[in-house]
C-alpha cells in the first residue's frame, strides 16, 4: 500500500460525502465547483497516507473498533461539526428571501405543486407540514407517500422550500402538493408521467406555481411537440407560473440551450450562482434562438431568466440516513429557491396581480417576468443586460417584489 503515500483525497462537488483519490500534482476541481475560491478548494484536499496506517495490518482491527466507537458517539460529534460545516444561510440571505420573511411572509395562501421523486414526510423538519395533495405517477401507489429517488431528490427540493426545523426553507407556509413522477434515478425520461403530473397540478390541485427541478436535454426525450411542453403550455395559459431548472449541462458543448421545458417562452428558467458571486460553471447556456418559433428570443424571455444559489446547499434527505441531511448542488436547488421567492411575492401581491377579474392572465404573467428581469442583481454577470449562462442576473427577491409593486401602481 506504499503507493498511497503520494495520493490525496478530494471531496466530489456533487456529493461531498464521496472522496476521490487524486495525484497531489493534479489540479483537482476549481473553487467555483464548490462555490469557494481556488485557494479554499485546495484546502479541502488531504493526504491519503494516514489511511495506510489505519488499514493494515493491526490497523484493520483498530479501524473496526474505531468505526463502532464513532457510531456510538456520532450524535455528539455531529452537534459539534454542524457549526463548522458549510452553512447555507447565505443562500436565503443574499437572495432577499429572509428579508421578505422578516416582513411576515411565509407563502401562506399560495399553492405550490412540485413534480419530482416524491417526499419523505417522516422527516422531523416536515413535522408541521400537511400536504395539500400527493399523487404517484410512477407506480400508482397514491396512498404511499414516499420518495423513490436514490438520492432523495424530491425530499431535498421540498426541504429547500418548506423545511421548518434545523433550517428554515424559503416559503414554509405554502400549501404544497407533491407529484411523484420521476423514477429512482431522478431523470425525466418518462415524460408522459411528467406531463400527467403537470396536468394534475393544474386541474385538481389548482396550483399557483408548478416547480420543476427537472428537465431533459433539448432534442432529447421531451421534444419540441412533446406532451410535457403541451402540459406546461396549458398551465401557463391557465395563469399558473412554471419555474424550471435550466439544467446542469454548461460544460457540454453539444448542448446549446437550457433544458426542456425551461426553454419555453413563458417558463422562468433558473440557472445557478455560487457563494462567491459567480455563475456556476455547469449551469446551462441558453440559446439566442427560440426553438419553437425559430425567432430570436427577446426581453424578458431570454434564457435563462435568473440565477439563484445552488452550490452545496444544506437540505433534508431520507430519514434512512442519520442525520437526515445532506448537501446538494445544481440548477434543481436554485429552482426551489426561485419558486419560494415567487410564493412570498404572490402572498403579498397575488390578489392585486389577478386584478378585478381574479385571474392572472398572460399580460400579468409577462409583467412578473419583466419585473424579475429588471430586478436581478447584475454584478455577477458584469453588469451586462443578459448573460447566456447567468440570465438577467442573480435573484433579488426584495427588488422583484418592489418592481412588481411599482408596475401595479402600489408603490
Amino acid at each position: 500500500m506504499g503507493h498511497m503515500d503520494n495520493l490525496e483525497l478530494l471531496p466530489e462537488p456533487e456529493e461531498p460525502r464521496m472522496l476521490t483519490t487524486i495525484d497531489p500534482d493534479a489540479p483537482g476541481y476549481p473553487g467555483e465547483a464548490y462555490g469557494i475560491s481556488d485557494e479554499e478548494a485546495r484546502g479541502l484536499r488531504w493526504p491519503a497516507s494516514p489511511l495506510r496506517e489505519i488499514l493494515w495490518p493491526w490497523g484493520a482491527i483498530t479501524f473496526a473498533f474505531g468505526v463502532v466507537f464513532m457510531l456510538l458517539i456520532w450524535p455528539h460529534i455531529n452537534a459539534y461539526l454542524s457549526p463548522i460545516l458549510p452553512e447555507t444561510e447565505w443562500a436565503y440571505e443574499t437572495t432577499g428571501i429572509r428579508e421578505l420573511q422578516d416582513s411576515g411572509l411565509d407563502g401562506s395562501g399560495v399553492h405550490v405543486c412540485m413534480v419530482d421523486t416524491g417526499i419523505d414526510t417522516a422527516h422531523p423538519d416536515f413535522s408541521n407540514l400537511t400536504l395539500a395533495g400527493f399523487r404517484d405517477f410512477y407506480e400508482g401507489e397514491h396512498d404511499l407517500i414516499r420518495d423513490v429517488g436514490e438520492d432523495s431528490h424530491g425530499t431535498m427540493m421540498a426541504g429547500l422550500l418548506v423545511a421548518d426545523g434545523k433550517f428554515y426553507g424559503a416559503a414554509p407556509g405554502v400549501d404544497l402538493s407533491i407529484a411523484l413522477a420521476l423514477g429512482p434515478s431522478g431523470t425525466s425520461g418518462q415524460e408522459d408521467r411528467v406531463a400527467q403530473a403537470i396536468r394534475w397540478c393544474r386541474i385538481t390541485q389548482k396550483a399557483d406555481i408548478v416547480s420543476l427541478s427537472l428537465g431533459s436535454d433539448p432534442g432529447d426525450g421531451m421534444g419540441i411537440q412533446s406532451e410535457t411542453v403541451l402540459a406546461v403550455q396549458e398551465a401557463l395559459d391557465a395563469g399558473i407560473f412554471v419555474v424550471a431548472a435550466a439544467g446542469n449541462t454548461g460544460d457540454d458543448v453539444s448542448i446549446s440551450d437550457v433544458s426542456v421545458p425551461a426553454n419555453m417562452q413563458g417558463v422562468i428558467a433558473v440557472g445557478t450562482s455560487t457563494r462567491s458571486d459567480n455563475v456556476w460553471s455547469n449551469s446551462a447556456n441558453g440559446s439566442l434562438v427560440d426553438p419553437y418559433t425559430q425567432e430570436n428570443r427577446s426581453y424578458p424571455d431570454q434564457k435563462p431568466e435568473v440565477s439563484a444559489p445552488g452550490v452545496l446547499l444544506f437540505s433534508t434527505t431520507s430519514t434512512q440516513i442519520e442525520p437526515p441531511y445532506a448537501y446538494s448542488t445544481g440548477t434543481s436547488d436554485s429552482t426551489a429557491l426561485v419558486t419560494g421567492a415567487l410564493a412570498l411575492i404572490l402572498e403579498l401581491y397575488g390578489t392585486a396581480l389577478a386584478g378585478d377579474d381574479g385571474v392572472i392572465d398572460a399580460e400579468e404573467m409577462e409583467m412578473v417576468k419583466r419585473s424579475l428581469a429588471s430586478s436581478c442583481d447584475k454584478s455577477g454577470i458584469d453588469g451586462s443586460p443578459h448573460d447566456v449562462r447567468g440570465g438577467y442576473g442573480f435573484l433579488d427577491a426584495v427588488q422583484w417584489a418592489s418592481d412588481i409593486a411599482f408596475e401595479l401602481n402600489l408603490a
